[in-house]
């Protein structure tokens, strides 16, 4: 299976994951916008947001991920305490690393993570609903207003491969905390 090591952006963090992705799509759901300026408030933090102002993620199955080097620099935050996700930050060079969903079985990795020419190409733009003002977005990919049935049967397939297990990410049991 063919195994890619990706890393913060200073390097002192980093994860190995094996296979394919289940999908590459770039979210322009609020709660991605807000998460979005907060880290790029953050110290050192820069917009890792595409053209379109969307948050490219690549989703992962979680027993295809591992963290090699540097847990001890991950912190994780929720927007709300109540919230479903959280992100998962390298303190040492504030680079998003990933979204977990409670009780999911994948990890929604930051893009950017990848390098620029190794990086999967989006299948598609999803909650654009929820986009803000903006240029038009291209017809390059699909751009649905929010989920679409082909998107949730890729994670329902990578789930029954999973024999719909759904493994635990130990890593950022620290929250993050803000004067943002």
């Amino acid at each position: 299976m063919k195994q890619i090591r990706l890393t913060c952006r200073c390097g002192k963090a980093a994860m190995v994951l094996a296979g394919p992705p289940i999908v590459a799509a770039e979210c322009h759901c609020a709660s991605c916008q807000d998460a979005a300026r907060i880290m790029e408030a953050l110290p050192d933090g820069v917009s890792e947001r595409a053209e379109t102002s969307g948050t490219q993620f690549v989703l992962m199955r979680k027993d295809r991920v591992r963290f090699a080097d540097g847990a001890e620099h991950l912190r994780h935050f929720r927007l709300k305490p109540d919230s479903k996700t959280r992100r998962v930050v390298a303190i040492c060079c504030s680079s998003p690393m990933f979204l977990e969903f409670s009780d999911g079985h994948w990890l929604s990795i930051y893009a950017a993570r990848w390098p620029e020419d190794q990086r999967p190409q989006m299948d598609l733009r999803t909650m654009t609903k929820d986009r803000e003002e903006g240029p038009s977005l291209p017809d390059d990919i699909p751009n649905p207003k929010s989920h679409t049935v082909g998107f949730m049967v890729r994670l329902l397939v990578a789930w029954a491969a999973m024999r719909f297990r759904v493994p635990k990410v130990n890593v950022a049991e620290e929250r993050m905390t803000f004067d943002v």
